[in-house]
């Protein structure tokens, strides 16, 4: 006998349906490409993924077809994967500091339809895109005003795009176990490899991400995620966040410590998530200026080792609990961030020095 409650697949579109439900007044705040703030809501997210998943639709991409993404961390960015996912097709985030001829080795392989593409990153694209021969459209994460001149063909501005799409649209039912979304390793022992995440493993992530034990997402943050969406889907923070209503602050390219820091002080951000090199730059500066983190609360370092002095800064210095979210226990084993405070107390209890 089968039980009957609430049962439903997990699949993404439910993730962001919920969020805009439950939370449509919740800001997602963005420095924009373009250089200003700009604030949204997850209801707006909602809106504007559906309009992505009708033009998609409209121009002729199928369920199941690879769409490429070469941005930073934006509201549009969110949009567009949320648009990807809803009309079943499987977004592919791409790392823009590979070798151009790494991304057309990339784009090939997993036969991109399409690539959204941010203004920083078309210089890249202009010797990409003529290499990748499945690729029909390039969308410009901007609008027309901010539109760059190229000589490449089917190539239009965002905003100018999804003008006329009215959002009518019913998300493509899919499988819980179809892919929803990939991303390719460095191909550090050979050639790049396709990570497939599927609908249920994108959503069991982002519930992970959301229990005491691990990042503790709430309603109650204010999440700067730091850690680009190219990097292993920013850790989870782009689908837990909508999940439990928590606001987001999205960075968009600027990542010096003079920029991170205003972001986290003008939107009283309570947590973020970066790599290293990010947090030296912010405690640089924060060092040089003599400026406090009144409103941080805690920091998920992950990506590579994190230095013991810089963990020792931010909570003695700053008053600010560190998540290591990539380490190495001495006798070998590696762990990832998913349950790393449990598993790190665990570890301590059995005599590991972690």
């Amino acid at each position: 006998m089968r039980g009957l409650m609430q049962d439903w697949p997990l699949v993404c579109s439910k993730i962001l349906d919920h969020g805009a439900q439950q939370f449509g007044n919740r800001e997602v705040v963005t420095r924009s490409v373009e250089g200003p703030i700009v604030r949204t809501t997850y209801n707006g997210i909602r809106t504007r993924a559906l309009k992505v998943a009708q033009k998609l639709s409209r121009d002729g991409f199928r369920p199941g077809e690879r769409i490429g993404t070469l941005a930073w961390n934006t509201g549009r960015h969110l949009e567009a994967w949320y648009g990807i996912m809803g009309m079943g097709g499987v977004y592919h985030t791409l790392n823009p500091r590979l070798f151009p001829e790494q991304l057309a080795w990339i784009m090939n392989h997993a036969e991109d339809q399409a690539l959204f593409v941010d203004l920083t990153f078309m210089p890249i694209v202009e010797k990409v895109a003529p290499e990748v021969k499945s690729l029909r459209k390039i969308i410009v994460l901007t609008d027309g005003a901010h539109m760059p001149e190229t000589g490449l063909e089917n190539v239009v501005a965002y905003e100018d795009w999804i003008a006329d799409a009215d959002g009518d649209f019913h998300w493509h039912e899919v499988d819980e176990g179809l892919a929803s979304g990939m991303c390719y390793t460095s191909g550090t022992t050979g050639d790049p490899k396709g990570v497939v995440y599927s609908h249920r493993s994108n959503v069991l992530h982002a519930m992970i991400a959301c229990q005491r034990d691990t990042l503790a997402i709430s309603s109650q943050e204010v999440i700067l995620p730091v850690v680009p969406m190219f990097h292993a889907n920013a850790w989870g923070i782009a689908h837990a966040a909508p999940m439990v209503g928590a606001k987001l602050v999205m960075p968009g390219g600027r990542m010096d410590g003079e920029a991170i820091y205003e972001l986290l002080d003008t939107e009283k951000v309570t947590m973020s998530a970066a790599v290293p090199t990010v947090w030296l730059m912010l405690l640089q500066y924060l060092e040089e200026s003599g400026k406090q983190l009144p409103h941080l609360e805690k920091v998920i370092i992950g990506g590579s080792a994190c230095p013991r002095i810089m963990t020792q800064k931010f909570r003695d210095n700053y008053d600010v609990d560190v998540i290591h979210a990539f380490f190495f226990l001495k006798k070998g084993l590696f762990l990832n961030w998913l349950g790393i405070a449990f598993l790190e107390r665990t570890a301590n209890l059995l005599g590991y020095d972690v």
